[in-house]
């Protein structure tokens, strides 16, 4: 499969590259991570030009990697800027670089040759009065696809969550689907909150409103957002960094509305959503293992998959650099949950 490389995507978070030289696989590529001279995050290739010994197994000095062989010296534009043993200019030599920022407590790639111009995407609501937040990483079986129509499929949540975030109920609810420039939105309508171990953590009751919005955000962020009539709400955001074919690194944040309360939440929501999210690590793998025995997939989508076909929409058009798909465009579909 055709890699989206022109984008940005996290390779770790901020407090995982200190001092010493971090190897990551981004897009079907081994890169190298180190901090410049400036503190700011660089990007290589691990591989030393010279005899392709991994720059990763080097240290970081005043800013510059070593190779671990011969001592190259490398800065972090990919330039050489010393060969410990020949004297004078060392030669013209440089290792492929990739543009990196520092953005919400990550770092930033874009894998690709030509970084975009706008920045990455931000997380909604860190840092604001009122809400807690909480990040998680995780390594998935499956590529970015399988991940975003995961995160962003309820009826699933009724067998693989079962009474841990949602309790089926077989009541109707409509869905309405809204393309967008950057993606597409589903907003859910008489939605069912019977108890579970999240709605009990965080939902008023029935008797206030909710607005449940799911959202897909080019190339490969979704987006959850629940909105209460009291105030309360919570929104988990997730964005899927392609390992390879069948790997998705994926670095999710969780954010709620509810005080001074959020805190205490915290300590019981946040392990619960990790058992959550392992569930689903769990059946991803089940899926690309079968898929691996099957010689590849042979999906059959129903239109109650309400955002599986936006999102196969979308990033076929990306991969084919072919017209993006029509802003707009809405539909209605009812499913039972």
């Amino acid at each position: 499969m055709v890699m989206l490389e022109n984008y940005w995507y996290i390779a770790c978070s901020s407090r995982k590259l200190k001092n010493r030289p971090l190897a990551l696989d981004i897009a079907g590529k081994r890169l190298v991570f180190f901090r410049d001279a400036s503190g700011h995050p660089a990007a290589l290739d691990d591989s030393c030009p010279h005899r392709n010994a991994p720059l990763s197994a080097g240290k970081v000095s005043h800013g510059k990697l070593t190779c671990p062989y011969h001592g190259w010296r490398f800065k972090g534009d990919g330039v050489l800027d010393e060969v410990p043993y020949v004297a004078g200019e060392p030669p013209a030599c440089r290792t492929p670089s990739y543009a990196c920022v520092e953005q919400d407590g990550y770092v930033w790639v874009c894998p690709g040759g030509q970084a975009p111009e706008k920045a990455p995407l931000s997380f909604p609501h860190l840092n604001l009065p009122g809400w807690t937040s909480f990040g998680m990483e995780t390594l998935f079986q499956g590529n970015v696809e399988a991940c975003l129509e995961n995160f962003l499929d309820c009826p699933h949540a009724t067998h693989v969550h079962r009474y841990w975030f949602r309790t089926p109920t077989a009541k109707p609810v409509k869905a309405v689907i809204r393309m967008l420039d950057d993606g597409a939105v589903t907003e859910y309508f008489e939605e069912p909150r019977e108890k579970s171990l999240v709605w009990s953590l965080l939902s008023p009751g029935r008797t206030v409103s909710m607005q449940h919005t799911d959202r897909y955000i080019v190339p490969a962020t979704s987006r959850v957002d629940y909105e209460f009539g009291d105030g309360r709400a919570y929104s988990i955001t997730s964005s899927c960094t392609p390992v390879d074919d069948t790997h998705t690194r994926v670095f999710t944040v969780i954010s709620f509305r509810r005080g001074w309360l959020g805190p205490f939440i915290r300590l019981f929501f946040h392990p619960l959503s990790r058992l959550i999210i392992n569930q689903d690590v769990r059946m991803l793998a089940q899926v690309q293992e079968n898929i691996r025995r099957r010689g590849g997939a042979d999906f059959m989508p129903l239109e109650q998959d309400v955002l599986f076909r936006p999102i196969h929409e979308w990033r076929k058009a990306l991969r084919e650099a072919g017209p993006l798909p029509e802003a707009g465009r809405q539909w209605q579909v009812e499913l039972k949950l």
